[in-house]
Parts: C-alpha cells; structure tokens; sequence
C-alpha cells in the first residue's frame, strides 16, 4: 500500500530496527537539465537534498544505519572533478551518525573505474566484489546486489567481461546507440547500455546466502540499483536478467522486499510470490525547496517506509 507522503497507519508496536533510504543524488556542480525524457533534473539542489536527509535522520535519533541507492554524483560531472565529488558526496553522508551502505549505479561507473568506487565507498565486500551481505538484528539481513557485475560500463575496454557484455548488447540491441530503445518492444527495451546484470558468481553467492538464511530463520531484504520486478518499473529501468535474479529468489521464502533505485519516478509492486518491490524516487528530480528520502521501521510482519515530499510512503505487510 502506497500512501501520499507523511504517516501510514499507525501501530502501537515499536520497530525492531529503522534504517534511512535515498537514492540517485547525483550530483553535479553544473547548471540544471532534463533527462533524454524532458524530466528535469537539479544537479546542485541534490547535494541540498542529501544534506536534509543526513539532518533529518540524526535528528530522529533512532536510525541505525542508511542506505544509499546508487548514483552518487551525475554522468554530467566533468571528468576531471569526478574523484572530488565523489569524496565531497561521501563526506556529506557520513555525517550521519551510523553507517552507510553505498551500492554501485550507471552514474558512479560513468565518473570512476568499479575497483575505486569500492574502496571510497567503503564496501564491507570480500575480495573487491560491489556485492555483499550484513545483519542489522539476528533476524534481519540485508543482501547488496551489484547490478553493474556484468556490463559495458565500468570495465577496462579490454577486460573479458566489458567484451561480453558489448556482444550481448549487439544481439539485444539493433541501434547504433545502445542506450537506444527504437524499434525494441516490450520487456526487450531493457537491454541498454545504462543497464547491467547480475552475473552467475554473485548468482551463485546469491543462492548460498539465502541457503543460509533459510537455516538461520532470518527474513531479507534485498537491495539493487536496478530494479527486478517490471510491474514496479519502467521497462527501459530493469536488470537485464531480473529472471534470473528473481528465479533464485523465488527458490526461497526467506525474501521480504526488494528495494531498487534507477528508475527516478519510483515504483512498487508485489510479485506473485509476495515479496514487495519498492523503487525509490529520485533526488535528483527534487525542484528546490522538495526532498526525496525517507526511512524504513522494520517488524516482524511488515517494514513501513515513511517518505519525505516526493518519496512516497509505503506500507508493506508480508504474506507469511
């Protein structure tokens, strides 16, 4: 259930946890713009609105961690700045007072190598992988995708998997620009190059973590870039094999949610298998003086997320 913004239906219990949420700040020291779409975008109030939603999470004094969704500085930012505003968006999220879990997007690989963008966010992955898992409480974990391991983007020209991936768009993709969807119908609209997926290592890694999820009686949420449900998103905004992914979910019961940002106008859904798919409205599409960020209350049954402006509050309940 979606509501405008501010309170959903209220309950008496106190959560077991609560944790922020933003994503695609994507931030730009440049003047103001619009997406291929004609969307306009505020490059510079986004940093405004990151540093309302630092403020605004200290200020509830009860968050345990935030996560931010990807997208941490715009595809526009000059080159040679894209460190430093990478570092100058990093300073401004921890200020808040508790951790930060950072994931990967387009906009990040656009502005620096994978291998560096791990390591200035500060990932808790085991051998460089954007990937990982964390538990906030024993009954909670969180599992971070890496929507970008198979892609075009991000990868030396040369590295096998930048190779791949280029000959996947080609046989996907007929336009010479594969950001492109002319003439790409349906579902089929997804494979652009802004897009990545998921690739059979983290699959695998996937499979395991929620193997032992299952055992250690644990419920999940998942967190992704790129959202995984098309009736939550636009088909332009998906994973490119958002089956797959979905497919070794599904294996499991485990999974409450899906979190995911990219596709700016936010979205939501349940899937068949009851598990809610919630995208993230954008910051960067903030006009001045409205925000786009919120927190999450999670409980055993249900995780409420409480947005701010043009982030929507939604409470989701889960089926079992």
């Amino acid at each position: 259930m979606t509501t405008a913004n501010g309170l959903v239906n209220g309950h008496a219990k106190e959560p077991i946890f609560s944790f922020g949420v933003i994503s695609d700040v994507q931030y730009a020291d440049i003047p103001d713009g619009r997406s291929f779409r004609g969307v306009p975008r505020y490059y510079r109030h986004s940093f405004q609105v990151l540093q309302r939603a630092v403020n605004n999470w200290n200020d509830l004094r009860k968050l345990r961690f935030s996560v931010n969704f990807g997208d941490i500085v715009d595809g526009f930012c000059p080159k040679d700045e894209s460190q430093t505003m990478v570092e100058k968006l990093i300073t401004e999220f921890e200020k808040f007072d508790g951790p930060v879990y950072h994931m990967i997007g387009n906009h990040c690989l656009y502005n620096l190598p994978r291998k560096k963008l791990v390591a200035l966010l500060k990932m808790p992955s085991v051998s460089g992988h954007a990937y990982y898992d964390f538990s906030p409480t024993p009954e909670y974990r969180f599992i971070v995708l890496d929507a970008y391991d198979f892609s075009a983007l991000g990868w030396p020209q040369d590295h096998p998997i930048s190779i791949a991936a280029r000959k996947f768009l080609e046989e996907k993709n007929p336009n010479a620009d594969k950001n492109s969807p002319n003439g790409m119908v349906g579902l089929d609209r997804r494979f652009l190059m802004f897009n990545g997926a998921v690739g059979k290592e983290q699959l695998d890694w996937l499979d395991s973590i929620l193997r032992d999820s299952t055992k250690c009686k644990q419920k999940v949420i998942i967190c992704c870039h790129v959202p995984l449900d098309p009736k939550a998103a636009s088909s332009e905004a998906l994973l490119w094999n958002y089956e797959e992914v979905m497919d070794v979910i599904h294996r499991y019961k485990c999974v409450k949610a899906c979190f995911a940002g990219h596709d700016h106008k936010g979205g939501y859904s349940v899937d068949p298998h009851g598990i809610h798919h919630r995208v993230l409205e954008a910051a960067l599409e903030c006009p001045p003086g409205s925000n786009a960020f919120g927190y999450i209350d999670v409980y055993h049954d249900r995780i409420s997320l409480i947005g701010t402006d043009r982030m929507m509050s939604t409470e989701m309940f889960f089926s079992s």
